[in-house]
């Protein structure tokens, strides 16, 4: 990746250029990570509903009503 650097007078580093082929491939990769941890956020919590569930099967918790269920979303 090709970087430049924008200085300031007494040459203090303050931004940096990039290739836009280099900066829209970032943002693809960013995106992509971003839908990874929506995915992964989403895949625990279904486990843990899935856990509740099983929990609620087994009597050792007491599910909760409709109402409660919507206040926590």
């Amino acid at each position: 990746m090709e970087i430049q650097y924008i200085t300031d007078k007494k040459g203090h580093k303050s931004a940096v250029q990039i290739p836009m082929k280099d900066w829209e491939q970032m943002q693809k990769d960013l995106d992509e990570l971003e839908r990874l941890r929506n995915e992964k956020l989403f895949m625990i919590e279904l486990a843990e509903a899935v856990e509740e569930m099983k929990l609620i099967k087994e009597g050792k918790i007491q599910a909760r009503n409709a109402e409660d269920f919507i206040r926590e979303l």
